[in-house]
């Protein structure tokens, strides 16, 4: 394949690769501060994992990038104009019935690139899993990385420095001045416990920011972006290719 994605290939080239591992970009369609497109989420998760099986393919894999699934779980953005919610129930749906066409044809492993961050796949991929007992099913996000402290100043977790300055580097073209963006200023719980992630509670949208951003973007910059992007797509190539490696019918602990 001259690319890893499924979108650009054909039949006469896909009837005779044999796929070893199947990547599912999956994002969200919400808005993202004032300054970052829409499909923000979508352009990230599809980029990384494109660049990163490239590069894994290059190093004798055979990985394809399935089209990008652009809906995700906006329940606590629903109030917002053209922000698009997927219950995670239909999630569930399309997940078994994607995993069901590749389990029959003979593609046993599939890793989810998540890149949103209202998407959690644990428990859909518990229950797919016990359908598809001899799948190999796992998921990613690939802003979960601890290693971004290394990268960015500004804490944030939405429209922030970091997928700003991923944008700036990838899709400049559709990035707002950013002197045009909110400051992503966030409001807390009132109650402490839930701000220290021991007990959770969804947050509404628009009671906790002002521009749908959190975390300020004002020190982001496309340099940035690249640094990250680049430290991504070497470690997400390195997994991918011992993903690919292992055998699906035998054991993955030692």
């Amino acid at each position: 394949m001259k690319s890893p994605k499924l979108a650009e290939n054909n039949w006469k080239t896909i009837r005779k690769q044999s796929i070893e591992l199947a990547i599912l970009p999956w994002g969200a369609t919400e808005a993202h501060n004032y300054h970052l497109p829409y499909a923000t989420d979508n352009y990230q998760a599809e980029a990384i994992a494109t660049a990163a099986a490239r590069k894994a393919n290059r190093n004798s894999a055979n990985i394809v990038v399935l089209p990008t699934i652009p809906f995700g779980v906006n329940t606590g953005q629903s109030d917002i104009k053209l922000t698009i919610n997927m219950h995670p129930s239909t999630q569930a749906k399309m997940l078994t019935d994607i995993v069901e066409s590749l389990n029959k044809q003979g593609i046993k492993k599939l890793l989810i690139m998540n890149g949103h961050g209202g998407n959690d796949f644990k428990q859909i991929i518990r229950e797919v899993n016990y359908r598809f007992p001899e799948m190999f099913i796992c998921a990613s996000s690939w802003f979960k990385m601890p290693e971004h402290e290394q990268f960015f100043e500004e804490p944030g977790d939405h429209a922030d420095e970091m997928e700003t300055s991923m944008m700036l580097y990838l899709h400049p073209e559709l990035v707002l001045p950013l002197d045009e963006a909110g400051d992503g200023k966030a409001k807390s719980f009132k109650i402490d416990a839930f701000n220290e992630s021991w007990i959770w509670a969804e947050r509404k949208w628009t009671q906790v920011s002002a521009d749908t951003g959190i975390g300020n973007p004002r020190k982001a910059t496309a340099e940035k972006g690249k640094a990250f992007f680049q430290f991504l797509v070497d470690k997400y190539s390195q997994v991918m290719l011992e993903i690919a490696q292992l055998d699906p019918k035998g054991s993955n602990y030692e």
